[in-house]
């Protein structure tokens, strides 16, 4: 079969339209399939994007093989990427910033929850005639890990109304039943947690609510702006080395964001492990609907959010100088833009 000189051009103009192509037209070889995600608190609504993309197989239908770590809280998550047993944070935005202060170069490249949805209650029990702030002092209150946004909220909210850290004792507690015990059993006096720890305790008469960030008005009025929260981030090198993957976990979440904010909190509580439930559906069903607006719609990071979450940091910890800090290295919305063409619709 001979080729003439015009097949040649045709050719060659088909090649070039492709190479301009959007990458998804294009099939994109993976550099890495098999992934490892360090999560802190799995089960936690927080996290619940990353729990539906892995139950629902979208991170299979972009070909990758991930295996998910889960750790007691954000900061135990983060300590296993920096120490290299596993490649991805599924964490609070606030981390790449804290990173960052340290020389390390953390981005967040897909947004699982545009409010940290995270509620800081007082035990009625231990604190019945709770009136402001100043009743925290030199009191036991749980976050489910150090260093990790829980922590961050609530040091934040003690930074607020003039208290230091130091003037509190911080417990570990994690994010599932053993945190609710922790506050019924009285072994802390208040607690900084995420859905359906905190629908748990407030439904069942043992906690009062004193900060709530699980809608979005809330968060804007104590932080100021648009605060992101759970996301998907890892260090710079591997995004700069591994693209292909990074956009097909960005893909997966975002189809996972997106069902979510279809399928509401009855289809949700079935899809699920029943683990998740702390073996009451119907105060799930109740946190799924509180937090429901705390969730990503669509992985897209805001952009006042970096600069909001480093204030948030800085208002509190001292180490973190703003000046230093540059927040357009810590996010990208180049992979979520391209996974919101490739699924408009989920």
């Amino acid at each position: 079969m001979s080729v003439t000189r015009r097949d040649l051009l045709k050719l060659a103009g088909a090649a070039g339209a492709m190479s301009m192509a959007p990458a998804i037209v294009r099939a994109q070889k993976l550099e890495k399939t098999k992934v490892q995600i360090a999560v802190g608190g799995k089960p936690l609504i927080y996290y619940l994007p990353l729990t539906i993309a892995e139950i629902k197989g979208y991170f299979k239908d972009e070909g990758l093989d991930v295996s998910i770590a889960d750790f007691a809280g954000g900061s135990k998550a983060l300590q296993a990427v920096v120490g290299g047993s596993a490649d991805v944070v599924s964490g609070a935005f606030e981390h790449t910033i804290a990173m960052q202060a340290k020389g390390q170069a953390y981005r967040a490249f897909v947004l699982q929850g545009r409010a940290p949805m995270i509620g800081v209650g007082v035990s009625k029990k231990a604190l019945p005639n709770y009136k402001s702030a100043a009743d925290l002092k030199g009191k036991k209150i749980g976050v489910t890990a150090p260093g990790s946004s829980t922590n961050m909220v609530v040091s934040f909210f003690l930074a607020k109304h003039g208290l230091k850290a130091s003037d509190v004792s911080f417990i570990g507690v994690g994010a599932g039943a053993g945190a609710v015990t922790a506050l019924r059993s009285g072994q802390i006096d208040a607690m900084s947690n995420t859905d359906p720890v905190v629908s748990m305790l407030t439904s069942g008469g043992d906690m009062q609510i004193i900060v709530d960030t699980r809608t979005l008005k809330d968060t804007q009025e104590i932080f100021g702006g648009n605060m992101p929260a759970g996301s998907l981030y890892a260090p710079q090198a591997f995004i700069d080395a591994n693209p292909n993957t990074v956009q097909a976990l960005t893909n997966a979440i975002v189809r996972a964001d997106k069902w979510i904010q279809k399928a509401g909190a009855e289809e949700i509580a079935k899809a699920v492990p029943a683990s998740y439930l702390l073996g009451d559906p119907a105060v799930y069903k109740a946190a799924i609907a509180a937090s429901l607006e705390g969730l990503s719609p669509d992985g897209v990071i805001p952009e006042d959010g970096a600069a909001t979450a480093a204030k948030a940091l800085a208002a509190y910890a001292g180490e973190i100088d703003l000046a230093k800090i540059d927040t357009a290295k810590v996010w990208t919305n180049d992979f979520t833009r391209r996974a919101n063409e490739k699924y408009p619709n989920g």
